[in-house]
């Protein structure tokens, strides 16, 4: 057995905040090659690869081919501020917050590490490459300096990058020679050096900081700029919500692109590639702007998917989907839960049944994908998981209880338990409920109309319970426990004990079943997924660091083929399996 783990990654990166600005102080004209020179965008020269920076450097295929299809660059051990394509599209630098600059490959899937270098301790703000992807100018919040230029395979410096006294906030080198180098500080002034070696020659002040009121009717501050590839006009994202076009030779705006109210709306980066004129939001969407009708952009990318159905996940307690077949994808519109969402699943109307730490459980119209103030059903306590099952019934865990609904209405709970139930399924005839207790035990209930009966059957787990999943057709229970174990106990023995499945380094936080019954996939803390055959433990996938930026949080089978792992790195991955 093997896995394909040429994945598609879909990600969904929500920011926290806005970011401080950069500016690009060189244009394109009369360079060998155009370098793309804002801070949260890179982009290949062939112009057929973007790729977008927050936390992690994220390269997208998105100019001109499938934007559903992403890699993740995460081998940096801090949050990365900036990457930049060299010239020759070979390479990305990368930087993060402690001062680590990475130059890794990005013409093979593994992006293998060529040099590691720190030019100075602090946080890297912005990189520049030389027009011969020879020579790299780094700046940013270094304690003895601000700057550092060097040569790219070797790191020896070549030249100095002096003349501010406050933190560099952006670098620009002019791609033809002879090389002109510029930096913008927080001291309020552009210096300007000329080398190589490159030695400062005189520095400009400017009257405004930036974040405040800015002149010439900017309204707020500009977060970037991109230059037109015939060096006449410039883009500028700004916080006020808008992006805009600029005649650099008469110092006027000729377009604005207003991006919408919302503080989401803000716009954090841009690019001008070739034909392309592309924004960035707070939202994390990425927005394609149409110079012919600034009012509306050609094409916003908020993440999609490919081949398969819908997938439904959580982002900062609100839904979002994305739809294969049409390419659809968009969060949920109205005012939705107030609290971090515990658990989702859907029920056999096609209604999203969710639990939140607001008390509520909420049913939601798929096909609307809309919240309203129908389908909520308020809970006395905070709930933990929710299970569905056929008959209009589901079954919620919340601390120190469990609740059953039907026709998303109460009519049953236990309360006080004698254990602190965590985990729920419900089996797919619809009579039996599995519920995992942090005590190590699963405890087996049936359902008797609008009741619930405690069926006395105990089944023990080798630690506490983190998931229980039944298999699709009922035959089997798997059981995952923070002890790194996997139980399956088959249905038809009376729970009898069938197998155990060992392999995890940590804790298992999730469960899920292929529709052929015969295998099943866990997920884990160690940031690793095991794909198990029922019939043989020792028959084995395993994923290493399906999530290296975090552990994996929530598995699903869209086929017999294809699993889907979510986790808090703000990615969706489909893994194809073949057998």
């Amino acid at each position: 057995m093997e896995v394909l783990v040429d994945c598609s990654t879909f990600s969904s990166c929500m920011h926290a905040g806005s970011i401080i600005g950069q500016v690009s102080l060189f244009s394109p004209e009369g360079a060998a090659t155009s370098v793309p020179t804002q801070v949260k965008f890179l982009a290949r020269q062939d112009n057929t690869v973007l790729g977008y920076c927050y936390y992690i450097p994220c390269v997208l295929d998105v100019i001109r081919h499938n934007p559903a299809i992403a890699d993740i660059y995460t081998e940096h051990a801090h949050q990365v501020v900036v990457a930049k394509y060299a010239p020759s599209g070979f390479y990305i630098a990368s930087g993060d917050v402690s001062g680590k600059l990475r130059i890794w490959d990005t013409t093979q899937k593994e992006h293998l590490l060529k040099y590691e270098y720190q030019p100075f301790a602090g946080k890297i703000k912005d990189i520049a490459w030389t027009e011969d992807s020879k020579r790299i100018a780094v700046v940013g919040e270094g304690r003895e300096k601000f700057g550092a230029v060097f040569l790219w395979d070797s790191g020896s410096s070549v030249g100095e990058i002096t003349g501010h006294n406050k933190v560099i906030n952006s670098v620009d080198i002019k791609q033809s020679r002879p090389y002109r180098l510029a930096t913008g500080s927080d001291d309020n002034c552009a210096a300007f050096f000329e080398g190589p070696p490159f030695k400062f020659k005189f520095t400009i002040g400017v009257s405004f900081r930036l974040g405040t009121e800015a002149p010439a009717g900017k309204g707020m501050f500009q977060d970037n700029i991109s230059w037109s590839p015939d060096s006449t006009h410039l883009l500028s994202a700004s916080g006020d919500k808008t992006s805009k076009i600029w005649d650099v030779n008469v110092n006027s705006v000729v377009s604005t692109f207003p991006m919408g109210s919302n503080v989401l709306d803000q716009q954090l980066g841009c690019l001008w590639q070739k034909d392309h004129l592309l924004s960035i939001s707070l939202s994390g969407y990425i927005n394609y702007l149409d110079k012919n009708n600034p009012s509306k952009p050609l094409r916003v990318i908020k993440s999609s998917r490919h081949h398969h159905p819908e997938v439904w996940f959580l982002l900062n307690h609100t839904p979002h989907y994305w739809d294969s077949e049409t390419g659809e994808n968009d969060s949920f519109s109205g005012k939705g839960h107030t609290n971090q969402v515990s658990r989702m699943t859907v029920d056999e109307s096609g209604q999203l049944v969710s639990c939140s730490m607001d008390d509520t459980v909420r049913y939601t119209n798929l096909t609307l994908r809309d919240y309203s103030g129908q389908g909520v059903v308020k809970l006395d306590v905070q709930p933990k998981c929710v299970a569905v099952g056929p008959g209009g019934y589901t079954v919620v865990v919340c601390i120190g209880q469990i609740v059953l609904l039907k026709n998303q209405k109460k009519c049953f709970s236990i309360d006080s338990p004698g254990y602190e139930p965590e985990v729920v399924a419900v089996h797919p005839g619809g009579d039996t409920v599995a519920v995992g207790g942090s005590d190590g035990n699963v405890r087996v209930y049936s359902i008797l109309g609008t009741t619930l009966k405690d069926e006395g059957k105990l089944l023990e787990a080798k630690g506490p319970v983190t998931d229980v999943a039944y298999s699709h057709d009922g035959a089997f229970l798997a059981v995952c426990d923070a002890s790194k174990v996997v139980t399956v106990f088959s249905v038809a023995d009376g729970y009898s004990e069938n197998n155990v499945f060992y392999g995890h380094h940590a804790k298992i936080v999730c469960l899920a079943w292929s529709p052929d019954n015969e295998h099943f996939a866990s997920g884990g803390m160690d940031m690793m997924v095991y794909v198990w055959t029922l019939s043989d433990p020792e028959t084995k996938v395993k994923i290493q660091d399906a999530h290296r930026l975090h552990h994996v949080s929530s598995l699903a089978w869209l086929d017999e083929h294809t699993l889907v792992t979510t986790s808090h790195d703000a990615s969706v991955k489909e893994w194809t399996i073949t057998y």
